[in-house]
């Protein structure tokens, strides 16, 4: 043991000495002279504090892979800790394999300690171009729901998920740690949760750090884990032999659950480990105490370029690692015993295969043909069915076709059956491993939809899924979508840089179905009326994000088909969960995804004299309305129907193939008026429309503007200016501004839907309800 111990010490001395050549040095990287100020980077950046915790965690865990030759992976939540996992990933190989301009040597050493942090270096947080990396952990919280989701369908694969005790503070974490009560150990992996307490956040203590070991205890019993800590002398002794410990339960409890015993709270390990923020730092420093302290979270010593007391102190701390017995310069090579502790190159945590994605561990989906699902449209506008049920059939069948190659799981935050999206739980439950009572529907130990009432965690879960290769797609109501908003962001940025990256396979594409939208929750009012993600994704500069409005049952289901077959992107479906008319065939709506916009030849007349658009199910509507409207009250006038399948950053249609700019007037023609209806904020498609053209005086946008209540479905429209009514009345208008119609003619259609606008408000009021006309109007052309 001994002498495991001490090629441990010598491992982590190493990956410690490397973690602070990143932050400090430009020069002089082995420290064979004295240490001046110019070897000082002009910046000098980077988090000290948590990266001696992750050296020593790394090095235990690869002896632990050693041992027992297991598949693991490695993911970190404090991501700003990223010198120390670089540090490994160099010492290890991983860094070279996957860049074959850095190898064992000064020169690589030189390299990467440089350009950390430096401008066209290395970023400063884990990232995309790092081996081994699913998680950026810039922002904090979602290593362990991210972990989750790396092992469901992994049966084989541990991961540890090293948590801060700072990030054990943010709510996305304290809701994560019940996904274990989620986890089937029969079928799936395990996390093992190591919590580095090191008592301090940036400028202050932390809440776990100031708790003692019985309450830690409890609280993590409490959550269904053994807990068990770590701390004081001999730390690496007990290290190795809690590891093993915590190994040989998970494993335990995998054969028995594998052998049919059925568990009604399996409790897996989790590891508090207790170590001084700054471990092995500068211990003081202007009379302040830096080790162990919030003062050694950043970096300590950061004005060693100008300050000689700290340029000494920092010397000092780089030669207590005696870096020169660990690393030959003249053979460019580490000494023996750092090798001993590095696992054969298909164990590495940092070439873990299902890090990488590609064919490996990314298989398609075996996806039933839409077309199967199809309604019959004998004429547009017949009366349709419900979208989101349409979504649920088909979903059922992608589960029911998939059912060996377990690669398929829904994420829903306990709306699966307010969603309409039941029809799945013909092929399987919801996943739930915790003790169930008889009454319970819908639910158990090997169900594959993740309900749980935080879509921060299904969020993570999914992200973990489908980096590690799997297919996933999260439906949420599209106003509590928001909650992962930032979540969103953080991973279309790690996908964008991801996309870059020859090593990296193509991975599935993350999903998203947004319904219960603004305009069907006027029964839950205003706190449940918001289209602001789909605002936020469109800012995702780059050609991976997609904005989806099938106009009907038969566009979702081409949809879900195209979605799910795609890869390297992210899909928003924006869908309704109350019964509508259908307007198109599925062929009819692929033909439309193409181009992602398309015009409707049944409501269209040649040469028209203005231009209906809309995007969404609900604006559609109230366009073909107005349509109809118009060829009654106006029947000289002509019209052109204009649908929007699909939005990206870059413009109209999927973001990899966009309408070119010069074929903007084939659809909304070269003069003529345009009147769009849209799913979102107004703003939100006009920026889209901006960057086609400098002259928008002609195009006129409404949608949805913060205008909601607890009123009738109708209302909303009407109090947003996207109903039948406020269309007709601006193309009356602006028809009549064009010599088009007559002034008398366009006054005459105001009086006369002003005074149905007065009218239904009353009615509304008096009876609950919208009036007849509304509720039974059909398409007659």
């Amino acid at each position: 043991m001994q002498e495991t111990v001490q090629l441990l010490e010598k491992y982590v001395r190493a990956t410690n000495y490397l973690s602070v050549t990143q932050m400090f040095l430009q020069d002089n990287f082995l420290m064979e002279r004295k240490l001046t100020a110019d070897d000082i980077k002009p910046r000098v950046l980077g988090h000290w504090g948590t990266c001696p915790g992750i050296n020593f965690v790394y090095a235990q865990l690869n002896w632990l892979i050693k041992k027992h030759a297991l598949d693991m992976m490695f993911i970190i939540g404090p991501g700003h800790g990223f010198p120390a996992l670089q540090a490994n990933l160099f010492v290890e190989g991983s860094l070279c394999k996957v860049n074959p301009h850095l190898s064992h040597s000064l020169e690589s050493i030189g390299y990467i300690s440089k350009m950390f942090s430096w401008p066209y270096g290395f970023p400063s947080h884990s990232n995309p171009e790092a081996p081994g990396v699913i998680l950026e952990g810039g922002e904090l919280g979602y290593s362990l729901a991210t972990s989750f989701g790396a092992i469901l369908d992994n049966p084989d694969l541990i991961v540890t998920a090293l948590i801060g005790d700072g990030e054990a503070e943010t709510g996305p974490t304290a809701g994560a740690w019940h996904i274990n009560k989620l986890i089937n150990p029969k079928n799936n992996g395990a996390v093992l949760p190591i919590l580095h307490v090191n008592g301090y956040k940036i400028s202050g203590p932390t809440i776990f750090g100031r708790l003692s070991n019985a309450e830690l205890r409890s609280l993590f019993y409490g959550y269904g884990y053994e807990a068990y800590i770590v701390e004081g002398d001999n730390i690496y002794e007990k290290m190795e032999a809690t590891l093993e410990l915590a190994y040989q339960s998970i494993r335990t409890l995998q054969s028995a659950a594998r052998r049919g015993k059925i568990f009604r709270h399996p409790r897996f390990p989790m590891i508090i480990m207790k170590t001084a923020k700054g471990w092995t730092g500068i211990k003081e420093l202007h009379g302040q105490k830096i080790e162990g302290n919030f003062a050694s979270h950043q970096v300590p010593a950061i004005n060693a370029k100008t300050d000689p007391e700290e340029l000494e102190a920092v010397e000092e701390w780089l030669r207590s690692y005696n870096f020169n017995e660990l690393f030959d310069k003249d053979q460019n090579r580490f000494a023996p015993e750092i090798y001993e502790m590095v696992p054969p190159d298909h164990l590495r945590m940092g070439l873990n295969r299902h890090t990488f994605g590609g064919d490996e561990v990314c298989k398609p989906l075996t996806l039933p043909d839409p077309s199967d699902f199809e309604e019959d449209v004998h004429s547009p506008g017949t009366k349709g069915s419900i979208s989101m049920k349409r979504a649920g059939q088909y979903l059922n069948e992608v589960f029911e076709k998939n059912v060996e190659a377990k690669n398929f799981r829904m994420m829903s935050p306990d709306e699966t059956y307010s969603n309409k999206l039941d029809p799945v739980f013909q092929s399987t439950k919801r996943a739930f491993v915790w003790p169930l009572e008889d009454w319970d529907q819908d639910i158990g130990p090997d169900g594959r939809v993740m309900e749980m009432l935080s879509e921060h965690n299904l969020q993570g879960l999914m992200q973990g899924y489908v980096l590690t290769g799997r297919h996933a797609i999260f439906a949420s109501y599209e106003a509590f979508v928001q909650i992962v908003s930032s979540m969103a962001d953080q991973y279309a940025k790690f996908l964008n840089i991801a996309r870059k990256v020859e090593w990296r396979g193509d991975i599935p594409s993350l999903n998203y179905i947004l319904t219960s939208s603004g305009w069907e929750q006027e029964h839950n009012g205003f706190s449940h009326q918001n289209p602001g993600f789909i605002d936020d994704m469109l800012q995702r500069q780059g050609c991976f994000v997609n904005i989806y409005f099938p106009a009907d049952a038969n566009s979702i289901l081409a949809v879900l088909h195209r979605a799910l077959s795609s890869r390297n992107e992210i899909n928003i479906i924006a869908a309704s969960k109350k019964i509508d008319v259908n307007w198109l065939s599925v062929e009819e709506a692929q033909k439309g995804l193409e181009k992602g916009l398309t015009i409707w030849d049944f409501a269209s007349d040649d040469d028209p004299d203005l231009v209906f658009c809309a995007a969404g199910d609900y604006l559609t509507k109230e366009c073909m309305v107005a349509i109809d409207l118009i060829k009654q009250d106006l029947p000289e006038v002509k019209v052109r129907f204009v649908s929007i399948m699909v939005l990206s950053a870059l413009g109209f249609g999927p973001a990899a193939c966009h309408l070119d700019h010069g074929r903007l007037d084939e659809f909304f023609t070269k003069d003529k008026p345009v009147i769009f209806n849209f799913h979102g904020y107004p703003q939100t498609l006009k920026q889209v429309l901006f960057d086609y053209s400098n002259d928008t005086s002609r195009f006129s946008v409404h949608g949805y503007m913060e205008s909601g209540s607890t009123t009738t479905s109708f209302d909303m429209q009407v109090r947003n200016q996207t109903s039948r009514w406020h269309l007709l009345m601006e193309a009356a208008n602006t028809l009549a501004s064009r010599g088009v119609i007559s002034a008398e003619e366009a006054e005459k259609i105001t009086e006369k839907y002003e005074e149905k606008l007065s009218h239904h408000r009353q009615y509304i009021k008096e009876h609950g309800t919208d009036p007849e006309e509304v509720t039974s109007w059909k398409w007659t052309r």
